[in-house]
This record gives C-alpha cells, structure tokens and sequence, in this order.
C-alpha cells in the first residue's frame, strides 16, 4: 500500500508518523559504530541499549546535536534502517514531509532533506518545527485569536504565537531536556565525586526531577565511577538538589518565552492571557514546568492532550499538503498555517 509518511527527526528520539495508523516507529536517534570503519552495528533502541556499555570496538553516536544534524552519514543510515522497520507495515513510501528546527539555514535544510532522500525516500518536504508543535497542538489556528505554543524537547525548545493562520513570531531556543542531563553530569561530578552517563543523568531528571522543590522529598540511588579512584561507587542523590539544577535550565527557558512575550503586539498578549500558554514535547511533562512559568508570566498554561507526539501529528498533518508545496522554491518548505 502506497503511503506518504511524516517524520519528526529529534535529538533525542526518531517517530515514523502514517496517516491512520499513528506512529508506528519510535525510537532512540542513536547509532552505534565500530570507530574505525564507521560499520554500522546497531541503531536506535538495539544501540541505546549500549549506551555507556561499549568496548573500545564500539562507539555510541547521537547524529543530532541541538536539533542539528551533525553527522550526515550517520542519519541517512539511521533513517534507512527506521523506514525498513516501518515497512513492515506493508508500506510504500513515496514521500515524507521531515521535522527540522526553524532556526536552521538553507544549507542545512537542503542537507537534511538530501540525507532523507538518500536513506530511499523520493521526495521530502519539510515543515519547522514551531509549526508542526502548534498544529499538532490542537490549538485552533484559523481564528483572529493569538495563541502562544511552546515545545520543549531534547534539543531545543520551539516558541511560536499564531494568529489567523499566520505564524506571527517564533524562535528556536538550543535548550532543552539534554542540557538538564549535562548539568546533571557535571553536578555528580563536582559535588559527590561520580562520572555517571547520558543515560543515567536522564533516567535520575525522570524518576526525581522537578523544576520546582517538591513536598515529598525523593531520593535515587545511583551507580557509576568514583572519579578519583577509578572504583564503583553508589551515590544517594536527592531531589531537592536535583531541583535546583533544573530551575536553572527552566529559568533561562522561561526567559525567551518572557522575550517573545515583549515582542508580541499588545492584542496578541490581551489573547494569550485569555487563553494561556500551551505547552508540548516530551520535557514538558517534567514536574513543576507548567506551574513554573505560570507563577513567572502570570499566564495559564496548560498541558497539551499526549504531549510526547504532539510535534509527530502536526507533521503528519502536513503531509496532506505537500502537493502545494513547490519543490523548487524555499526547498519544499511547507507551512499548513497559510495554506489553509
């Protein structure tokens, strides 16, 4: 069966999205390598699996950094080995519609669609992210109404106000879910004396982290490398510690959204603070975001219905509109908002 799909290339993870049957792909964006050769061993879950576990013959990768594409190889081997996943379905796919940050250059853009098409797609378009958050957001963008969307992810954070099927102003911010996890990192580092992982700093922000202090005090014990002596160790880490790294993360976030809110012409604001602010993406579930940056814009903010998919959906979205996209002007950029 011929069908076109949408993929929503992220930092941290790759969805594969089908027209009426959802995502059916969902996986780490993580390749693992034999160094010298650059061979590929495993990609998306089989190599998180390796994550922090490899020998010298085996190296991790992430080949998206900030939302960009750092390693151009790398993801056209990813995407192919995801879309022969996805063919299992008993698709054939002719074209997709890709996911990228807004903030990226021309270049970049080309390069990425060129990365796909190898992987065996015919024709890509591409939809910015900031876009397919406030589609795939629900929010009803067709009124003389402003609305305000942010989408935190792993790699950046995507602000937009839309207003009568026009984006009116957006910004692609490089923070996000990964820089909490690096922060993480460096505080075991520096304060309890342990060299811990990618995957552990992540698994410690899920379990315990909040951006605010929360009531019930939560501890995590977690394992790693005694950074002085090379040995195990165990650490007992606390939740109100891990509180105070993320609020820093959570602040500077907060800080381009009160930016973007200063830009904003006045009747946009005056609907913005009827309606509140609609968040999305996967950070965005982290406990005390929302109460967060209500407490520092005055502003309601609410939760969007499966948050995680939210930027997955509104490229699939856009997948009914590529037919209006022209291939040769803006490189296939599509945007639903004025097409409508």
């Amino acid at each position: 069966m011929a069908a076109s799909i949408a993929i929503d290339l992220g930092t941290s993870r790759t969805r594969i999205f089908v027209p009426k049957k959802g995502v059916i792909v969902d996986e780490p964006s993580v390749v693992a390598i034999e160094p010298k050769t650059r061979e590929i061993i495993a990609v998306g879950d089989e190599a998180h699996e390796m994550l922090g576990r490899t020998s010298k013959r085996r190296q991790v990768v992430f080949p998206l950094l900030g939302g960009m594409i750092c390693d151009y190889y790398l993801i056209e081997n990813m995407v192919r080995v995801f879309l022969k996943r996805a063919r299992r379905a008993k698709l054939i796919m002719p074209k997709a519609v890709i996911c990228i940050p807004g903030e990226v250059t021309d270049v970049q853009k080309m390069a990425a669609i060129n990365a796909i098409e190898a992987a065996g797609v015919r024709r890509v378009h591409v939809i910015e992210a900031h876009i397919a958050a406030a589609i795939g957001s629900g929010v009803e963008v067709k009124n003389p109404h402003g609305s305000m969307i942010v989408n935190i992810g792993a790699g950046t954070t995507d602000i937009a106000v839309i207003s009568l099927n026009g984006l009116v102003s957006s910004n692609s911010v490089r923070m996000a879910g990964d820089n909490m996890d690096e922060e993480i990192i460096k505080y075991m580092k520096r304060e309890h004396k342990l060299a811990i992982g990618k995957k552990t700093a992540e698994t410690i922000k899920i379990e315990i982290g909040s951006v605010l202090p929360q009531v019930k005090k939560l501890v995590f014990r977690s394992k790693g490398r005694d950074s002085i002596t090379g040995m195990p160790k165990w650490v007992d880490v606390h939740s109100e510690d891990i509180s105070k790294i993320l609020y820093k993360i959570a602040d500077k976030i907060i800080t381009k959204i009160s930016n973007m809110l200063e830009l904003t012409a006045p009747e946009l604001v005056g609907d913005i603070l009827e309606d509140g602010v609609f968040l999305s993406g996967g950070c965005a579930q982290l406990s005390g975001f929302n109460e967060l940056i209500g407490e520092r814009t005055g502003l309601k903010v609410s939760l969007v219905e499966d948050p995680i998919y939210c930027v997955a959906r509104g490229t699939g979205y856009a997948i009914s509109y590529m037919k209006c996209a022209s291939r040769s002007k803006n490189f296939g950029i599509i945007d639903p908002l004025s097409m409508e």
